[in-house]
């Protein structure tokens, strides 16, 4: 099921990013094998339950001691069947273990080798500890993201780790596959969460260069700069966010609001737009959201509610596209993007590390009796 069915990829487990990344592509039908750490599986967390663990959902697990000599040689013999393998470790920690893509990569030269960093494998912070934050901050994506006068605002970690991120390294391994394809010989996929993010900043670079993008926050088009690309307080203390920016949709936006466009300043005159936001702000505040929802309903004025974690799933459109599905008792966002031929399905819940280390080894050509030795010397764990 889905457009990646049949394709085999290992994910080295660690947090974030390559998690994200590997779901994406478990999401897309790849059979996802992730390897847990050893002391993973008897770890026994009291009152965690992993079926809240949304990004590990999609694969089988198995817990492995990477720091044995006979732990590292099951990753060698996964590697060695698979398609794939990603991983999130700081540069060189794979090589260290003698797991590095020229190691792997000698067993099966078809293997694309799949890397997570936030500065890159290479360059003067490449051995530099960070987060999402740090790593959208020097790709000028952080500056600019905020209201005019106040500090910049962190977009949760969407954009360094996800989008920047593990988003940049699934369509790296889905690229490097195809590639594979026609050359027979893998590669290694070096996605850098600052190089990601930068990316996503394209247009504003190209707007920047032009000189049609301020390096100011809060005073652009699309930075709550412009009254009609903000959001607005309704009267029970919700929000509306109105994005009106062609002269059609502002059209419609200022016609249902109720008021007269020759009595408001014109759309694209800056010096007009505080008396602007000024009246939309006292009209929206006028109404409940519900209110105004229903006032926008059928209008091109590019006006949607606000909502809630809690009330996404229950917004009509989101229902009827069940873009979010519940699973035993965990609402999630079902796979994206959509193919009309081969139809992705949510794997199978998140699974607690090790719960599959017998099956998958079995399925790797494992004997049943060197399974039990790795077992008894404490190489592999068994959930």
């Amino acid at each position: 099921m889905g457009p990646l069915a049949g394709y085999r990829i290992v994910e080295m487990a660690g947090i974030g990013p390559a998690p994200f990344a590997a779901m994406l592509l478990a999401d897309m039908g790849a059979e996802v094998i992730r390897v847990d750490r050893r002391e993973a599986a008897d770890l026994g967390l009291p009152g965690r339950d992993v079926k809240f663990d949304v990004l590990h959902r999609g694969r089988r697990t198995i817990a492995v001691d990477v720091k044995a000599e006979a732990g590292r040689e099951v990753v060698k013999r996964l590697a060695a069947k698979a398609d794939a393998i990603v991983e999130g470790f700081r540069p060189g920690v794979m090589e260290r273990l003698g797991l590095g893509p020229e190691v792997l990569r000698a067993l099966n030269p078809r293997l694309v080798f799949g890397r997570m960093t936030g500065f890159g494998q290479d360059g003067p912070l490449a051995d530099a500890a960070g987060h999402d934050i740090d790593y959208i901050a020097l790709a000028g994506v952080l500056h600019a993201i905020g209201r005019k006068g106040e500090a910049p605002v962190p977009p949760l970690n969407l954009v360094g780790d996800f989008g920047g991120g593990g988003m940049f390294l699934a369509f790296g391994v889905v690229c490097a596959l195809l590639e594979a394809q026609r050359s027979g010989k893998g590669q290694v996929v070096d996605a850098a969460m600052v190089d990601g993010s930068a990316t996503l900043m394209a247009l504003m670079f190209g707007l920047y260069a032009q000189g049609s993008w301020k390096d100011e926050r809060g005073v652009n088009v699309l930075d709550t700069g412009a009254p009609w690309y903000d959001t607005y307080r309704t009267k029970d203390g919700r929000w509306l966010a109105v994005g009106a920016i062609e002269k059609r949709f502002y059209e419609a936006f200022v016609q249902r609001l109720g008021l007269n466009m020759s009595e408001l300043p014109r759309q694209h005159d800056r010096s007009g737009w505080p008396e602007l936001r000024r009246r939309f702000a006292e009209t929206v505040a006028g109404k409940t959201r519900d209110e105004w929802e229903g006032i926008f309903e059928g209008s091109d004025a590019c006006v949607a509610p606000v909502l809630s974690l809690g009330e996404v799933a229950r917004h009509p459109h989101n229902a009827a596209r069940c873009t979010l599905v519940e699973r035993d008792g965990v609402l999630q966002p079902a796979p994206a993007p959509r193919f009309s031929r081969t139809v992705p399905e949510m794997g199978a819940a998140p699974r607690p590390a090790g719960a599959d280390t017998e099956a998958v080894l079995a399925d790797f050509g494992f004997s049943q009796a060197e399974i039990g030795g790795l077992r008894d010397a404490g190489v592999v764990g068994i959930a």
